[in-house]
């Protein structure tokens, strides 16, 4: 049972290289019962050891058409290893997406998870092979508040 749900959430948002990277996915996937409330989890991939990757998030967000500073974000480590989830503590008016960084050995990995009502929104979300730049959040930030997923 175990296995099904890390498979599913190995699928959930596909890996776009070889190298350290992260898969998104939705809290049941990780089957983790102190997980069942998260906003998302994700898992690191590509990761020699897997215990030993750096990670931190910031929730950026847009509240009555102003820019909110970044709120940093506890990332909790689930019992397996590489497996994290990220619990909503951003406020709950307007848009907020996740910035996501990790790094492992010699290697960065970057992601965009915009998070709505109901969790985090699958089709927006963007996983990069590198840090996320400040203009791919704002784009992000800008489809969200226009009603879009991008």
């Amino acid at each position: 049972m175990l296995r099904l749900g890390l498979t599913a959430l190995a699928l959930a948002i596909p890996a776009l290289s070889q190298g350290f990277t992260f898969t998104i996915g939705n809290p049941v996937a990780s089957q983790e019962f102190q997980f069942k409330v998260a906003s998302f989890v994700f898992r690191t991939e590509g990761c020699v050891e897997p215990v030993k990757p750096q990670i931190s998030a910031t929730a950026e967000g847009i509240v009555n058409g102003q820019r909110r500073p970044p709120v940093a974000l506890k990332v909790m480590a689930g019992s397996k290893p590489g497996i994290y989830a990220v619990y909503q503590s951003w406020p709950a008016e307007g848009h907020w997406v996740v910035n996501l960084k990790g790094v492992c050995a010699n290697q960065s990995a970057g992601a965009i998870v915009p998070v709505g009502p109901k969790g985090f929104i699958r089709e927006a979300t963007k996983v990069f092979p590198r840090p996320v730049t400040e203009s791919e959040i704002e784009a992000s930030l800008t489809a969200l508040a226009q009603g879009g997923r991008k």
